[in-house]
């Protein structure tokens, strides 16, 4: 009798510590799977973003970054995802950051794309002509600014079920029949005469929850000046170009010297371009807003910054995210 009992208690205690050894267990393994959860997020792969024109919340046609299925594609399979972003209502639609909209009309199709010595030609069903006034000409930007975004793009050629597009569908404003950025973008007129009128292309910075993001704007200005002078100039002399629109450079910055060779530019400035004198550090954003506008008004890939002799900075074209 008293064998039986402890054998009873032997095996009662053996399962105790079994349940207790497998209740230790299942925490770790949880904790495993967590960290390979998280080590799996950090190694996500972000070489398939691109940069796109879309609508911001202010309804300027602002610059931002949209996955791509596959960078390795042609230039005529590119064009079609990207402006397949573009169209409401489309599946790619969903891909858009939070804060950023299509343009392009509901049930618009893409019935022909096609590549030839560095002009695209795009062919729409007519659904594209449906776009509300208010909303035309910036159709056009976010078109242009995303399709030469691509590399090789230098301009594009509109049709509508095979005939070109040659002025807005509802104000009837005359469009170019080769459409590049000299077309301009979120367009604002600041000029007092018809001579000399100069158009620049400054890129601001918005900010939409903590994320901040770049806006173009092509201004038109009666200047006598060097355009980088004007991008400077415009960049620096106040905080806040309009609503929602900034800029963090400082007001006392100053252009000393540029020089462009190769297609690279050399930009030299005085020390209040840094941020951070010790490390001689420029801001992230001050650096882009320069960057994006000098490649936007000149022909060149890279944009150099130098203080007190030293380069400080570089910013490439097609490394810029």
């Amino acid at each position: 009798m008293l064998k039986r009992i402890s054998i009873r208690k032997i095996i009662l205690s053996s399962f105790t510590i079994l349940v207790l050894f497998l209740l230790y267990l299942i925490p770790n393994n949880t904790k495993d799977l967590k960290v390979e959860q998280i080590e799996q997020y950090t190694n996500l792969d972000t070489s398939n973003m691109h940069e796109i024109y879309l609508l911001d919340s202010n309804n300027y046609v602002a610059r931002t970054t949209i996955s791509m299925v596959n960078t390795d594609k042609t230039t005529e399979e590119k064009a079609r995802e990207l402006l397949e972003a573009l169209i409401i209502g489309e599946k790619k639609e969903s891909t858009l950051p939070n804060g950023f909209k299509a343009i392009i009309p509901v049930d618009t199709k893409i019935l022909n794309v096609t590549f030839d010595n560095g002009i695209l030609k795009v062919d729409f069903s007519k659904e594209l002509l449906d776009i509300n006034e208010e909303y035309e000409e910036k159709m056009i930007e976010s078109i242009c600014y995303t399709l030469t975004s691509i590399k090789d793009i230098k301009g594009i050629i509109i049709y509508v079920e095979g005939d070109m597009l040659t002025e807005l569908p509802k104000s009837k404003k005359f469009l170019p029949s080769v459409i590049d950025r000299s077309f301009g973008v979120n367009k604002v007129y600041n000029i007092t005469n018809i001579q000399d009128i100069v158009p620049v292309t400054v890129y601001y910075i918005n900010k939409y929850n903590d994320n901040y993001y770049y806006v173009p704007v092509t201004k038109y200005v009666n200047e006598n000046k060097d355009k980088v002078n004007i991008i400077i100039q415009e960049l620096s002399s106040t905080p806040t170009y309009q609503n929602n629109l900034m800029s963090f450079l400082n007001s006392n910055t100053k252009l000393l010297e540029y020089e462009i060779k190769d297609r690279q530019m050399k930009l030299e400035f005085n020390n209040y371009l840094i941020d951070d004198i010790d490390k001689m550090n420029i801001l992230e954003e001050v650096k882009y807003t320069i960057s994006f506008s000098i490649m936007d008004n000149y022909d060149v890939d890279e944009v150099i910054f130098i203080v007190d002799d030293k380069e400080i900075a570089k910013a490439v074209s097609g490394n810029i995210e």
